[in-house]
């Protein structure tokens, strides 16, 4: 057993039973655990206290502001104020730290007209907003960032307010700590099974792996990509697979002589500034679900597309070094590849934090106050997350974000 973890519950019944404890999980807990008019017993189940393979541990901490649809940008807005506020969020304890967010932007870049006055309608948008996003035409690029090819390249943009990346894992860590300090429970163990009540309307209680039955008011399913597993020990269906993400980072012969955003080409691999080193993603060109125990790396994706592509983009990378890489899993959304979050529509006291596609952790802050939220008074107060709802998965109606990387 990992030291300060249990296997087992404390108590028969909790008001909320959080299956999955990493990012997502934490956050609902700890928002429960800060907001004064809630004093119900929450109960969060890990199935791994190391979090070893989670999608929380190999997250890169990028945040952006760059998004096409209002509620993604404000989302993101409320997690960088969040971040440079992190102290003052968490109650202005001494013990928490400041964290830093690197705010060299994202930079987009646009192949043909269409794509760029896609940039150019949601940079209008990002603007209203309060973002800082600029659009760059050819002649601007080729002067900010002299070192690019741009064959091909008609415009950019690139907000370099408040977006970059972050030390996600102390936002994550303290969370998990100041929760349990208020009286959150983790355990290390697992839903196997769920029951209704007698009119299927409502989660009764969840079975752990140790053969627990566990009462419940409201069920979180935080389980990252096995939210399906989760969702179907309700009965319920959800578009969410695991899908392999691999992450490079390099050291250059040639380094640049500044930093370079996350770059984002439209090829498709990105790009940015590391420190000493660069880190760069690819997504593979057989994109499909695997098992949620498969990390095997695809070793012939660096050197087969993403090198050549980042080389191609950036000729002062033609000559570098691999340093590190692994291999993570977005929870992938495969209606919209955007979140699932709040509350079933039938299943009512069953809500959902689930199919992030990549933006989990960005987007964290946004969803535990948002969750906290409707179980406390029924609602959503603070931001209206309801367009990210399961009506939609029903519907089949994806919601139209079309920033995906």
């Amino acid at each position: 057993m990992v030291p300060g973890w249990h296997d087992t519950p404390k108590h028969a019944h909790y008001d909320v039973v959080i299956v999955g404890g990493a990012m997502h999980g934490t956050a609902a807990a700890w928002f429960l655990a800060d907001n004064a008019d809630f004093d119900g017993r929450v109960l969060v189940v890990e199935r791994d206290p190391t979090y070893a393979l989670c999608s929380t541990t190999h997250t890169n901490s990028c945040i952006r502001q760059q998004f096409s649809t209002e509620l993604n940008i404000r989302i993101s807005r409320f997690a960088a104020d969040y971040v440079r506020n992190f102290r003052e969020y968490l109650g202005g304890d001494a013990r928490v730290p400041r964290i830093t967010l690197q705010s060299f932007g994202y930079l987009y870049l646009a192949s043909d007209e269409p794509s760029a006055a896609a940039l150019r309608a949601s940079q209008e948008l990002q603007v209203a907003c309060g973002a800082g996003t600029r659009i760059l035409d050819r002649d601007e690029l080729a002067r900010e960032y002299p070192f690019l090819n741009l064959d091909g390249i008609v415009a950019g943009s690139h907000n370099p307010v408040d977006e970059g990346y972050f030390e996600g894992a102390a936002l994550f860590d303290w969370w998990r700590r100041l929760a349990r300090e208020r009286g959150v429970e983790y355990v290390a163990n697992a839903v196997v099974s769920m029951s209704r009540d007698a009119t299927g309307e409502r989660v009764e209680s969840v079975t752990l792996t140790s053969g627990e039955r566990v009462g419940c008011n409201t069920v979180i399913n935080a389980s990252g990509p096995r939210a399906l597993l989760t969702a179907r020990m309700a009965g319920i269906e959800i578009p969410v697979e695991p899908r392999k993400r691999h992450t490079f980072v390099f050291d250059a012969a040639r380094p640049l002589d500044r930093v370079l955003p996350l770059t984002i080409d439209p090829a498709g691999p990105h790009v940015r500034s590391d420190g000493q080193y660069y880190m760069a993603g690819c997504p593979p060109d057989d994109d499909v679900a695997v098992d949620y125990d498969d990390f095997t790396p695809d070793d012939s994706l660096w050197e087969e597309k993403a090198w050549p592509l980042i080389a191609h983009r950036i000729p002062q990378f033609e000559a570098v070094k691999l340093v590190n890489s692994w291999v993570g899993h977005y929870a992938y959304n495969t209606l919209d590849q955007n979140a699932i979050v709040g509350p079933h529509d039938t299943v009512s006291n069953l809500l959902f934090a689930n199919g992030f596609s990549g933006h989990g952790l960005q987007q964290a802050p946004a969803m535990g106050r948002g969750l906290a939220e409707w179980i406390t008074y029924g609602e959503y107060r603070s931001l209206d997350l309801s367009p990210l709802g399961y009506g939609r998965i029903a519907r089949g109606e994806p919601f139209a974000e079309h920033a995906i990387i």
